[in-house]
């Protein structure tokens, strides 16, 4: 997308973005300053911003900091007017230290980052269904936590309960556990340690039920969402509503500003990193990326080793299987597997089916 037309010199704009205000800077073609100034995070204010750019020349580009966050609306707003946005990362400790740190510091810094070309990236669009699975999975993640601790707190109450509870409860599966939990009476003398561990025990099983309830309440409106951003996605084996929506998350509801293959691999942290050095030749595992797409697609890969028969076959070929268990199954990326798209046709996001399809290079690339 291109910027709008309007008369004067070319300049680029850079804007540090916090909760309330929001420092903008503009720089010329040869990167001279040329002025900067604070607006409130605002509708009002994110328009004041891009009028009182334009009243400098024509605006070529806006590098923002923190599109996922504090300048999330603010890039929103921009891509709306035809302005052309790019994803500005922080400037890192070195360059803080030597050059200081200041509102206007940081947003000529975004500026110059795009005017150099050091910033290239295309901002998540943050303005679709993608979107609203990536905001429910945020409640569900937090309630799956939630529950999680309710269910180490029984198990630790219950190791020091009076025998005679535990022995009440010894040996019930977890469903179990829970309804017989929640229809204790403790009582009204609460001052008894038993008592008031009958208590505690059953406000954590209810509150574990409520959990429950609200969990599968999410999962009935995050799953026809998953389902309409890509069905295909769901189609592959071991890739379920949960998992799907990580990775759709991860990719955006713009999954185009991925230029290739490679570069999905690298925002997972599936890319083979190269470590040669003289005569030796190798790749590392990736350590960076999005760890929550990297752990979706761990999971996919123990689901298909365990359950997927074409996948178990790897094993008997001779397959470094262990290998892809911890490289989450696309450590051998695009450039080992040219044939196998990581993007359906329609541009949505999917998954390197390489391990259905493992052909003599592919087996050749990842011993």
């Amino acid at each position: 997308m291109t910027s709008m037309t309007h008369d004067g010199p070319q300049i680029t704009g850079g804007v540090d973005t916090h909760g309330l205000t929001h420092h903008a800077a503009v720089i010329d073609q040869i990167g001279r300053r040329l002025a900067d100034r604070e607006f409130p995070a605002t509708i009002r204010g994110y328009r004041d911003l891009l009028d009182w750019m334009r009243g400098h020349g024509t605006v070529t580009a806006i590098g923002v900091e923190g599109t996922g966050a504090y300048g999330a609306e603010l890039a929103r707003v921009l891509t709306a007017a035809g302005v052309t946005v790019v994803d500005v990362d922080r400037p890192d400790r070195k360059t803080r230290r030597m050059k200081g740190k200041s509102d206007p510091i940081d947003a000529y810094a975004a500026a110059t980052a795009v005017l150099s070309g050091r910033a290239t990236g295309i901002p998540k669009s943050r303005d679709g269904v993608v979107e609203a699975v990536r905001v429910l999975r945020i409640a569900r993640r937090s309630a799956v936590k939630a529950r999680t601790q309710a269910m180490n707190q029984i198990r630790g109450l219950l190791v020091s309960a009076p025998a005679m509870l535990r022995e009440q409860v010894a040996g019930l599966e977890r469903a179990a556990l829970i309804r017989t939990l929640a229809r204790l009476r403790p009582g009204d003398d609460l001052s008894r340690p038993l008592a008031a561990t009958r208590a505690s025990l059953r406000r954590l099983a209810r509150r574990h039920q409520a959990l429950d309830a609200e969990i599968a309440e999410l999962d009935t409106e995050i799953g026809p969402l998953v389902k309409q951003a890509a069905p295909a996605l769901l189609e592959l084996f071991g890739v379920g509503p949960e998992t799907a929506g990580q990775l759709l998350a991860s990719a955006g509801d713009n999954p185009e500003r991925m230029r290739s293959e490679s570069a999905f691999a690298h925002l997972a942290g599936v890319a083979p990193i190269p470590a040669s050095s003289g005569r030796t030749h190798r790749h590392r595992l990736n350590r960076g990326g999005d760890r929550a797409a990297n752990n979706a697609l761990h999971t996919i890969v123990l689901t298909r080793m365990r359950f997927d028969e074409r996948t178990r076959v790897l094993e008997l070929h001779g397959m470094n299987v262990q290998a892809l268990y911890r490289s989450s199954g696309i450590e051998a990326n695009h450039l080992h597997f040219p044939q196998y798209p990581l993007f359906e046709a329609d541009g949505r996001a999917s998954l390197l089916d390489f391990m259905a399809n493992f052909s003599e290079d592919g087996r050749e690339a990842t011993r």
